[in-house]
C-alpha cells in the first residue's frame, strides 16, 4: 500500500502534512516569465529541488495554444489567447438526425479532460445537448452510448498500462455551472451515472483509486460519485461553499480541494492566507481526508502568487 501523504490523507491515516501544490498555467509564465521563477524557486516544497531551473517560457501544448484544432471526434477547438485552455467552436453533430450516424473515432485518445459530459456537450452543442436531456429524444441514448463505449475501450487500454499495485487513476469531467448542475440531479443518475459507475468499474475492482475532477457546482451528485467508485473529489471552493462540501463530504470521500481562482487576482494578501485557513479548518482534520491545490493563471498579481505559496506551506503543517 502507498505511503506518502497524499494516500494516507486520502485513506484517514494521519498523515504527518496537508498535501499541498500548485499548478501555474502557461499564460502565468508567458506573462511573468523570470519573476514567477523567481517566486518559485524560494518554494522548494511546494516546487521541488529544481524550482528555480531555467525554463522555456513561452512553450505550450497544443491544447495551450492559440489557435485552432480539430479532435479525433472532428469537434473544432479554438484558441484566442496563448497558454490559456481552448474550447470547441465546431460541434460535428448538431442536428438530432446526425446522430444517428455518428461513429465512435478508431483513434484512442485515452481519457482528455472532458471526456463523458463535456464530450457530449461538444459533440451536439451545450444548448442542444441540454434539450436533449429535457425532451429525452430516442438519439440521446444513441450518443450516449457511442460515447460510452469508446470510453470504455479506453478504459481496458489504459487498466492493461496500470500496475499490479494499487494506484490512484485520475480522471476530469466538469459536471457543474457556477451556482447549479447543467441537468437535475434526478437526469444525471439516470443517464450518467451509470456510464462514469461502468468506466470506474474495472479499476475499482482491481483495487485501484478513482480520483475524480470536475469544475463547477456538484453538491448534490458528490454521494453519486461515491457511489461510482470516486475516492478523491476535486471540486471548487466558490461553486460549493466550504460549509456544504463539509456536509456533504467530508469524512466520506477524500477532498482535493481546488482553492478559489476566482478570489485570487482581487485579493489582498491576508485575504488569500485567511481563504486558506479556513479551507484547512473547516475541511481539515489531523486523520487525514483533505487536499489542497491552487491553480495560478496570468490575471493573478504576483504578490497574491507569492502569498498563495506561504498559504500553503502554512497550511501543510496545520495538524503536524
Amino acid at each position: 500500500m502507498p505511503d506518502n501523504d497524499f494516500w494516507k490523507a486520502m485513506e484517514w491515516r494521519r498523515p504527518e502534512f496537508v498535501p499541498v501544490r500548485i499548478s501555474i498555467l502557461p499564460a502565468a509564465w508567458i506573462r511573468h516569465r523570470e519573476a514567477l521563477l523567481e517566486i518559485t524557486s524560494r518554494h522548494p516544497i511546494l516546487f521541488g529541488v529544481n524550482a528555480g531551473a531555467e525554463r522555456d517560457y513561452d512553450y505550450v501544448e497544443a491544447r495551450h495554444a492559440e489557435g485552432g484544432y480539430t479532435d479525433a471526434w472532428g469537434c473544432v477547438w479554438d484558441n484566442v489567447h496563448q497558454g490559456m485552455a481552448a474550447i470547441v467552436t465546431g460541434h460535428p453533430v448538431p442536428r438530432r438526425e446526425d446522430v444517428r450516424t455518428l461513429r465512435m473515432p478508431e483513434e484512442d485518445i485515452g481519457f482528455p479532460h472532458g471526456f463523458m459530459f463535456l464530450r457530449l456537450t461538444d459533440l451536439r452543442g451545450f444548448e442542444e445537448m441540454m434539450i436533449d436531456f429535457a425532451e429525452e429524444p430516442p438519439e440521446l441514448k444513441q450518443l450516449l452510448d457511442v460515447v460510452l463505449q469508446y470510453n470504455l475501450r479506453q478504459a481496458r487500454i489504459h487498466f492493461e498500462s496500470l500496475p499490479d499495485t494499487p494506484t490512484l487513476v485520475y480522471f476530469g469531467d466538469d459536471l457543474g455551472l457556477q451556482n447549479a448542475l447543467p441537468i437535475s440531479p434526478e437526469a444525471w443518475r439516470k443517464h450518467l451515472k451509470p456510464c462514469f459507475a461502468a468506466i470506474y468499474k474495472p479499476f475499482v475492482q482491481a483495487g485501484h483509486s478513482i480520483y475524480m475532477h470536475t469544475d463547477g457546482h456538484i453538491l448534490e451528485i458528490i454521494p453519486d460519485l461515491m457511489d461510482c467508485g470516486v475516492r478523491v473529489v476535486n471540486p471548487q471552493v466558490r461553486a460549493n461553499g466550504l460549509e456544504n462540501l463539509a456536509a456533504v463530504a467530508k469524512g466520506k470521500v477524500c477532498i482535493d480541494l481546488d482553492l478559489d481562482r476566482q478570489l485570487f487576482p482581487f485579493c489582498d494578501t491576508e485575504g488569500i492566507h485567511e481563504h486558506i485557513r479556513e479551507a484547512v479548518d473547516v475541511l481539515g482534520s489531523p486523520d487525514g481526508g483533505l487536499w489542497l491545490k491552487a491553480e495560478i493563471g496570468p490575471d493573478v498579481p504576483l504578490a497574491n502568487v507569492e502569498a498563495i505559496c506561504s498559504g500553503l506551506e502554512e497550511a501543510r503543517v496545520a495538524f503536524a
